[in-house]
């Protein structure tokens, strides 16, 4: 399995920016966000499972998953998103875990915005963390999803806070200024992970032998 950088931040905090930064470097993202919609697209189980459960009310007039309409009902039901993260979680890790062991680069950047409230950090060989401050935060949420002031007071509230996040990291990127301030950091961390990867794979050798 490749050496594994997990990537996250809170809402706002340029995750995708990040990671895409390194995807152009040829590092493998493997989007936990994205895993979560592509175990839940038309024609699978999973999705089958929420319409049994919930009824075709959740389903878009496309034959998606309504994300919307799953999260109201869950939001204010812990039993029915206790049922929710039990059938979709499993799915979710499977997946990861797939891409991990088919990866033949000497780092995968998993990418994974609640990896700290999931604490699931422990998992990965090292922490990266897009950090800015919660103004920005703000600003970028409601900008970017049409929010509410309020409603993105909420999600912030409802993720770590930006200490807890920074004491778990072991490498921090500062997003508060522009995107030009991104790719030179990456550039620096990727040949700093490609050297951590290779020291730890001459140690699993060296275990072996």
């Amino acid at each position: 399995m490749s050496y594994i950088v997990a990537l996250t931040g809170g809402i706002g905090s340029g995750k995708s920016t990040v990671a895409n930064a390194f995807g152009r470097l040829g590092v493998p993202l493997i989007d936990a966000d994205i895993i979560a919609r592509q175990v839940v697209e038309p024609g699978t189980p999973a999705l089958a499972a929420l319409v049994e459960r919930f009824g075709k009310q959740i389903i878009e007039n496309d034959g998606s998953l309504s994300r919307r309409h799953l999260r109201e009902i869950i939001f204010s039901n812990t039993t029915e998103k206790q049922w929710v993260n039990q059938l979709l979680h499993p799915l979710i890790q499977a997946e990861t875990q797939r891409l991990m062991q088919t990866a033949s680069t000497p780092y995968v950047l998993w990418v994974v915005p609640l990896l700290i409230e999931n604490g699931l950090q422990a998992r990965a060989n090292r922490v990266l963390v897009v950090d800015v401050s919660e103004d920005v935060q703000l600003s970028r949420t409601i900008s970017r999803d049409g929010v509410s002031r309020q409603q993105a007071e909420n999600i912030i509230a409802a993720q770590v806070s930006r200490q807890q996040r920074l004491a778990c990291a072991d490498d921090i990127i500062d997003n508060n200024g522009g995107p030009e301030t991104i790719e030179p950091r990456v550039a620096s961390l990727h040949s700093r992970y490609l050297q951590l990867s290779a020291s730890a794979t001459r140690q699993d050798i060296d275990k072996n032998e």
